[in-house]
């Protein structure tokens, strides 16, 4: 793996390309980044949609809750695929606390590669902790 430097400025990397892109509403965007725990995830965006991986590279990771955008600067909290709707929340902040409370145990920080690498990664990790 990458060292935690390298990762920090590919996560890094990857909110400034979300925030120039335009297609989230910004006071997502400020309330997702504020949060430690999400902001050490990689973001990527999708029909105005805030998606979060575990992973720097496409495919990325679909295990955790996503955020849409919802009429009168309501949202959608969904996922983690795209069948599953937890429900409609009322601010940003209600959308951040939702997919907070449903990361996944040992959630971050990113890991630099595909989700097939990032796998493999926590397959060789298991087995040394058993070992």
């Amino acid at each position: 793996m990458k060292d935690q430097t390298t990762a920090d400025a590919v996560v890094e990397a990857g909110w400034q390309r979300v925030r120039d892109d335009g297609r989230v509403r910004p006071e997502l965007l400020e309330a997702a980044y504020t949060e430690p725990r999400l902001r050490q995830l990689f973001p990527w965006t999708g029909m105005g949609e805030l998606h979060f991986s575990r992973c720097t590279e496409r495919r990325w990771t679909w295990d955790i809750l996503y955020i849409q955008p919802g009429a009168g600067g309501t949202y959608w909290v969904s996922g983690p695929s795209r069948n599953e709707t937890l429900g409609p929340v009322a601010t940003a902040q209600d959308a951040i606390a939702m997919v907070l409370q449903h990361l996944p145990a040992g959630c971050g920080p990113a890991f630099v590669g595909t989700p097939e690498e990032l796998a493999s990664h926590e397959a060789a990790m298991q087995q040394t902790d058993e070992g």
